[in-house]
């Protein structure tokens, strides 16, 4: 087929390539008996295509060229909101809580789980410790402290919305900063301890919202208002930052 090149199929996804206004663009192709439509999903991962079992390649070409602008636009937009790679040296600048902690690497005999003293995040190291190991102490720290304060402002708002989750849970979500489901479990994404606190307030709170109202009705921002007066400007800047 022009303008597609069809690659190795895995796990029932074929990874393809196609030229949309005037851009080489990847994208992973998905096929279902379950679909009646074509169906196009972009976020970190890049294009993602999902299609009926049974639908023609001209149908799939028609829905990508007539979608190319869109595509390439959205594209472009997550690769200038795709986050710089962390280096884990010291002195590198870690996000937390709405500021910047200093990390700091310490190799020897002592080992022990990462610990914050005042603005700087030490991690202990054997002598052959590698980057990977830094990396997974900071992110067992940043789960640490994220369950802890998150159950802190859980504890501290349900009874004032008159709630009662069943259990605090943490999320690693790549889409959603929270969520609750209907047996009454909240998830909170761990991302969000790196955010400043009046952030996670309007999450917790929008969470525990639903479990008053199980929607996005009026009702329920009515719930959430009541507690937090300025929630649209704190979506607004929670928007903005992007998971």
């Amino acid at each position: 087929m022009p303008g597609s090149l069809r690659s190795s199929t895995t796990l029932g996804a074929e990874q393809r390539a196609t030229l949309l206004a005037g851009q080489h663009i990847t994208y992973t192709l998905k096929r279902s008996s379950k679909r009646r439509s074509i169906g196009l999903r972009i976020d970190d991962q890049g294009l993602t295509v999902n299609m009926p079992l049974r639908a023609s390649e001209k149908w799939l070409q028609e829905v990508l060229q007539d979608k190319a602008e869109w595509v390439v636009e959205k594209l472009q937009g997550w690769q200038e909101r795709k986050p710089a790679e962390v280096k884990f040296h010291d002195g590198a600048a870690l996000d937390y809580l709405g500021d910047l902690l200093s990390l700091r690497v310490d190799r020897g005999l002592f080992v022990a789980p990462a610990q914050q003293r005042g603005k700087t995040l030490c991690v202990f190291l054997s002598a052959h410790g590698t980057e990977q190991h830094v990396a997974r102490d900071i992110a067992d720290w940043y789960r640490s402290q994220a369950l802890h304060l998150f159950e802190q402002r859980v504890a501290y708002y349900a009874p004032l919305m008159n709630v009662v989750p069943r259990e605090i849970k943490l999320s690693t979500a790549r889409t959603q900063w929270g969520c609750c489901t209907a047996s009454g479990s909240v998830r909170l994404n761990v991302q969000l301890i790196k955010l400043p606190v009046r952030l996670i307030d309007y999450v917790v709170i929008h969470e525990l919202a639903h479990l008053r109202e199980m929607n996005h009705s009026a009702e329920f921002w009515n719930v959430v208002r009541t507690i937090c007066p300025k929630y649209l400007k704190l979506r607004a800047e929670l928007k903005a930052v992007g998971l």
